[in-house]
């Protein structure tokens, strides 16, 4: 488990956005390559008689070399996306080993981004936003 600090927090914010950033990227790929283009073409026999024949001619709108591109980008961003979870997975099991209360401090002060004052008003039990901060300076400090 890594250490945690206030930085590694404010990197779990921006972890968590990019992750919903990177997956909706991959689905776009996804949804990219599976794109067919479909159409009518009409044509006769090049002998006589010469009967008019329908086709229906169906394919992706992207070659072999943009697939390969798009299948490297893809595998990059699943890789951006595993670093990713794995780094929410550590603050997350850290979050869980600290007191109920500092998981709420640090819930509100830094995942929501809330001042010390509309933090101590959500923790309520008459707290100031002075003691909200000061017990979170202790619990890092010592942490």
């Amino acid at each position: 488990m890594i250490p945690v600090d206030r930085n590694i927090l404010s990197d779990y914010i921006d972890c968590c956005e990019l992750l919903k950033e990177t997956e909706r990227d991959i689905r776009r790929l996804k949804k990219k390559r599976k794109t067919i283009v479909q159409t009518n073409v009409s044509g006769s026999n090049p002998e006589f008689p010469y009967n008019p024949q329908h086709f229906k001619i169906a394919g992706t709108t992207f070659t072999y070399e943009e697939d390969a591109r798009l299948r490297m980008e893809e595998q990059l961003l699943e890789e951006r996306r595993k670093l990713c979870a794995g780094m929410k997975l550590d603050v997350e099991e850290w979050l869980n080993t600290i007191p109920k209360r500092m998981q709420r401090i640090i819930r509100y002060k830094i995942f929501e981004g809330l001042t010390w004052e509309q933090t101590a008003a959500r923790i309520g039990r008459k707290a100031t936003g002075e003691s909200i901060r000061m017990e979170y300076q202790r619990f890092m400090e010592k942490s």
